[in-house]
């Protein structure tokens, strides 16, 4: 015979040789109807039972991003939270932040917040920290960047706090919603992707709890530790606004026209091209114009990337986009083509730009059209800091799509009211003129010497290329020498090069 009883003192050998202990006798099944168990999961909790069971403390990171742009209530909501229950000398990792998060500033002057890194800021927490307000300076890095330091351990996050539209009691989440309860839609989630795959702990805030499975899921339970169910994420209605807007300003329609054309006389407009563009008026008209060129000429787009818009959606569904690769939905019809079409793709950060990623999205892009704050005689281009020496903006992907695309072209005017976009040197280096392509103002077109094969290609069209230098030296005879800012001697930003390298540093205005 060959019994459970005989081969007891070979299971102890055996386990005792393993390192293992021996199986005892199992706990009693649940026979409850697993519906019923859902609502007893042991990731459902409370947003402050979900602090404290991740173990943070003072001094750690906690991270957060910023799909929701102007509408978003988790930042403010979580650090309230942590504040309430007494923490101390957080780092905070957030994507971006912006307008909605001046409340952080009271953080900021309690200790609750004594670090940042970030791809931006706007609004008065951006001029706070301008003026001094921290004791330390922000860390500035682009998309990319961002996602590659959370990959390798350059930026090592104790817990992150995740706003999804939708998630079950386990965990699986994304951000829209199949439910009839739903409340918001934000739609990819990229930016907080590698936070999730990379966190110590990750706790999900959603306020729409649903049955599981919640499918597809873009963040799986496996990765989350926590749920906490809100009254609110997010007010999608606030996604498009700021940065993100149509225009029906002349010149910047002047503007697109100009970089539309740059496109279809460069030599990369062509069947199977891929395209990404900025989220400025003129980046986002010009892509009117260039559909109705591929429309003209019957050719085609294999794909479009970065922060998808409406725009880029109607493209999609008339055929002239063959997908979407989405890092960040940038109005309420992409979030919704996310959720519906399955060649609308989301990708996370480091799949769409980081340098660490040889397969990055970023490395197949042909054309990338982006907005400017400043743009030197170098072409080097600064979108962070304004002229007046105030953070006013965000790095974004700028630097990872202009260095990694085959043609960059930055779009801004000659001048915006009395302040000049040309300039002799920008006051912030985000993106060196190494990357850069092309410059369109409305004065002339800019091509950086490094592409002679280019500005031949445009000057054959019959576009104005002119000189950088002659540029810069016009907007000077309009406004004059602007009288140099009163920086103090307080660095209060740190520039990170796609690499992870120090490129700049900002210092304090006011």
């Amino acid at each position: 015979m060959n019994t459970l009883e005989e081969r007891k003192a070979l299971i102890e050998a055996t386990a005792q040789r393993m390192g293992k202990e021996i199986h005892t006798e199992s706990p009693a099944k649940a026979t409850e109807p697993r519906t019923a168990l859902q609502h007893e999961s042991p990731k459902l909790v409370s947003l402050e039972e979900a602090i404290r069971r991740t173990g943070l403390r003072d001094g750690m990171t906690i991270s957060f991003h910023h799909h929701f742009r102007g509408g978003d209530k988790v930042i403010n909501m979580v650090v309230a939270k942590l504040a309430e229950m007494g923490f101390k000398d957080l780092h905070l990792a957030s994507s971006s932040l912006i307008d909605v998060h001046e409340p952080l500033i009271e953080h900021i002057k309690n200790g609750v917040i004594t670090r940042i890194s970030t791809s931006g800021l706007r609004g008065e927490l951006a001029k706070a920290i301008s003026s001094g307000i921290m004791q330390e300076p922000v860390v500035f890095r682009s998309h990319g960047t961002r996602g590659a330091a959370i990959a390798n351990g350059d930026i090592h996050i104790d817990v992150a706090f995740i706003g999804a539209s939708s998630a079950d009691p386990m965990g699986n989440s994304c951000g829209y919603s199949r439910s009839e309860n739903a409340k918001s839609i934000c739609g990819s989630l990229g930016y907080a992707l590698p936070d999730a795959q990379h966190a110590d702990k990750v706790v999900i805030l959603t306020d729409d709890l649903v049955p599981y499975p919640n499918h597809p899921a873009s963040i799986s339970e496996n990765l989350v530790d926590y749920v906490v169910e809100v009254e609110s994420v997010g007010d999608s209605s606030k996604i498009a606004s700021g940065a993100i807007r149509d225009t029906k300003n002349p010149r910047d329609i002047l503007l697109a026209q100009q970089a539309a054309r740059v496109i279809i006389n460069s030599g990369y407009f062509r069947d199977g091209f891929s395209i990404q563009t900025g989220s400025g008026g003129a980046s986002l008209a010009a892509v009117k114009f260039i559909r109705e060129e591929m429309l003209h000429q019957g050719i085609k787009a294999s794909f479009a990337l970065g922060g998808i818009t409406a725009h880029m959606v109607k493209m999609h569904e008339e055929g002239l986009i063959g997908r979407l690769v989405d890092v960040q939905s940038f109005d309420k019809v992409a979030a919704e083509s996310l959720k519906n079409d399955p060649m609308h793709q989301e990708v996370s950060a480091n799949e769409y730009a980081s340098a660490d990623e040889a397969g990055s999205a970023t490395h197949l892009l042909d054309i990338v059209i982006l907005s400017a704050l400043e743009v030197d005689v170098n072409f080097n281009v600064n979108v962070l800091v304004g002229s007046d020496g105030v953070i006013r903006g965000a790095i974004g992907g700028h630097p990872d799509t202009a260095a990694d695309s085959a043609l960059s072209i930055i779009v801004c005017p000659l001048l915006r009211g009395r302040i000049p976009c040309v300039v002799d040197e920008v006051t912030t280096l985000i993106t060196p003129g190494s990357s850069v392509d092309v410059v369109v103002t409305e004065y002339g077109i800019a091509v950086n010497p490094r592409r002679p094969e280019l500005a031949e290609r445009l000057e054959a069209a019959g576009l104005k290329v002119v000189d950088i230098h002659a540029l810069a030296q016009r907007a000077r005879r309009v406004i004059g020498n602007p009288a140099p800012l009163p920086f103090g001697d307080k660095v209060v930003g740190v520039v990170l090069d796609r690499q992870g390298r120090v490129q700049d540093v900002i210092k304090s205005i006011g």
